[in-house]
């Protein structure tokens, strides 16, 4: 139906995608001194996971959600189907940003479904 956005029942995942969402949940979960005041502040890994995450969900509602800037990316196979195509997502806000964090994933295996292949920074 035209207006209508077709959500992903479910994502799946790579282990070496639970593997890199683990180390920067852990580092994100980490919190920094603040100094003086006794308090901590979030670190810089907190929002740069935040923005993984706010990534994911965009993924999962809707691939083709304009600010992933979801785009082929051909170095990385697709884990079902030889020759199908990968793509990569820039995590929300870090179009621009120097070693921003980019989300591999593709259709499959089923219906409906997506694969996180990875999550690595942008050399």
């Amino acid at each position: 139906m035209k207006g209508q956005r077709l959500a992903f029942r479910s994502i799946k995942w790579t282990k070496r995608a639970i593997s890199q969402y683990q180390v920067l949940k852990d580092r994100a979960e980490k919190r920094a001194p603040a100094g003086k005041s006794k308090k901590t502040r979030s670190s810089k890994d907190a929002g740069l996971f935040k923005q993984v995450v706010k990534t994911l969900k965009h993924l999962q509602e809707n691939p083709r959600h304009p600010g992933l800037q979801t785009h082929p990316y051909r170095s990385l196979p697709h884990p079902y189907k030889q020759g199908e195509k990968v793509f990569e997502a820039e995590a929300y806000a870090q179009h621009e940003t120097p070693g921003a964090y980019r989300v591999f994933w593709c259709y499959g295996p089923g219906e409906r479904e997506i694969t996180i292949i990875a999550i690595t920074p942008h050399p």
